[in-house]
């Protein structure tokens, strides 16, 4: 197996796995349907958000001299 292919299975591995996260959430929700606030907590969405702007300014402190 080339190295790409390990590389797109982490991530189908990753998107299968928020998917089911999604499965659950939805089977054990009250309502219809999911908010978009619920699919973006199950997501960790705002996690992400906030590690990616943390990550950002440290990129922008080794920079700066």
């Amino acid at each position: 197996m080339g190295r790409g292919s390990a590389v797109q299975d982490h991530v189908a591995l990753a998107e299968i796995e928020l998917c089911g996260e999604l499965i659950i959430a939805a089977t054990s929700a009250p309502e219809e349907r999911l908010s978009d606030d619920r699919i973006d907590e199950v997501l960790r969405v705002e996690a992400e958000r906030r590690g990616s702007e943390l990550e950002r300014r440290r990129g922008r402190q080794e920079i700066t001299p």
